[in-house]
């Protein structure tokens, strides 16, 4: 199948061009004519490869953390609507059977390849960044509880975040790493010193950046400093407007140069769904305007986003080139989580990639979904 559109995203080119796909594979892609007559041709759209999104809790009313395979494949199906075609599980902080029991009941999807993986966020977070995380369910690292965690489902467990100031917090760091894992850091009130230690010890993703953090300060500079000076670690933003001021993640992304940078929907089960009541593991959520937010404290619940909606945000308050700028989008919704979580088939339109393909209008609406070669049955786009 060979498709051409007016705008092909690539590695090396935006502008006109064409992808041929063969079985589930991107078989060639290419700027300007294609070498023979489009079987598909996409007119004014903007082709660009499957979103990646490394944390996502939930969408269209299932959430992750309750551990239903049926429930966890409704939100998967919800979120490739909207475009992504690769995500992580992300579960919330919970006592240590919930955890085991959600992580064996995710396993199947995981090796179906339904998930990219399962990210535990928590519960090895502190206590005064506990964000939309229950309180109750915070603690220091257990050797044995990360062990069986990290053996659970056969290696399920792709990704943790945690709080490197908890007791042991650097020795479950090295642990996670020499498990396969990618250690992250996030929900914490360590120093610069200790996050550069925590670096230094393999943590390679800061988990929603500034969010759940200790704030910048300018004799202690803090968690946030430290991920974003260091090369070798990939920084999430939520770029849905309302975790970070666009201003922020645009001057973020000029001191990183933007390589580094993944936008994350961080969402939950209201994403799609209407204003009302909703749950995050155990804490009651309320959501009004779209705005998730803990029923009890007020703190921010995760989000109600999609992966096209952080991609067209991105684009939007880009001071760039709209080629430009629909470069560095793919970058941070598909490329670089995908090289971050060490997926070298996903990520982008190259041959011998996974033949994910997302169609937008011109007003990066998303029109048609391919995954592995095979275009989504249309659904209804909810949200």
């Amino acid at each position: 199948m060979l498709l051409a559109a007016d705008t092909v995203v690539t590695p090396l080119a935006v502008g006109p061009g064409w992808v041929e796909v063969a079985g589930d594979r991107i078989a060639g892609a290419g700027t300007g004519a294609p070498p023979r007559p489009a079987d598909v041709d996409l007119g004014d759209a903007v082709l660009v490869p499957g979103f990646v999104d490394m944390h996502v809790h939930g969408g269209a009313g299932a959430a992750f953390p309750d551990g239903d395979p049926d429930q966890a494949l409704h939100a998967v199906r919800f979120h490739r609507a909207h475009g992504t075609t690769t995500m992580m599980a992300s579960l919330v902080a919970a006592a240590p059977a919930d955890l085991l029991r959600a992580v064996d009941a995710l396993a199947g999807l995981v090796a179906d390849g339904e998930l990219a993986g399962v990210h535990l966020e928590g519960p090895w977070l502190a206590g005064a960044r506990c964000g939309a995380h229950d309180p109750r369910q915070l603690r220091d690292p257990d050797p044995g509880e990360l062990e069986r965690l990290l053996r659970a489902g056969h290696g399920a467990v792709r990704m943790v975040t945690l709080a490197p100031e908890r007791a042991g917090g650097l020795d479950a760091v090295r642990r996670i790493v020499d498990a396969g894992a990618i250690a992250a850091l996030g929900h914490t009130d360590a120093t610069y010193a200790l996050t550069r230690s925590a670096v230094a010890a393999g943590a390679r993703v800061g988990t929603h950046l500034f969010n759940a953090m200790a704030p910048v300060h300018h004799r202690e500079p803090g968690p946030a400093v430290a991920l974003l000076e260091d090369s070798r670690v990939t920084v999430e933003l939520v770029t849905d407007g309302l975790h970070v001021h666009p201003a922020l993640w645009e001057h973020v992304l000029r001191s990183t140069g933007g390589g580094r940078v993944a936008a994350v929907t961080d969402a939950m089960a209201a994403a799609g769904m209407p204003d009302g009541q909703y749950h995050l593991g155990a804490l009651r959520v309320t959501v009004t305007d779209r705005v998730a937010r803990v029923a009890d404290t007020g703190t921010i619940a995760g989000s109600t986003a999609t992966t096209d909606a952080l991609f067209a945000n991105v684009v939007r308050h880009a001071a760039l080139p709209r080629e430009e700028a629909l470069a560095r989008a793919v970058a941070m919704t598909a490329g670089t989580p995908a090289q971050a979580l060490g997926l070298a088939d996903v990520g982008a339109i190259e041959a011998g990639r996974r033949a994910d393909l997302v169609v937008l209008d011109p007003d990066l609406r998303v029109r048609e979904v391919y995954r592995a070669g095979v275009r989504l049955t249309p659904v209804p786009l909810a949200g």
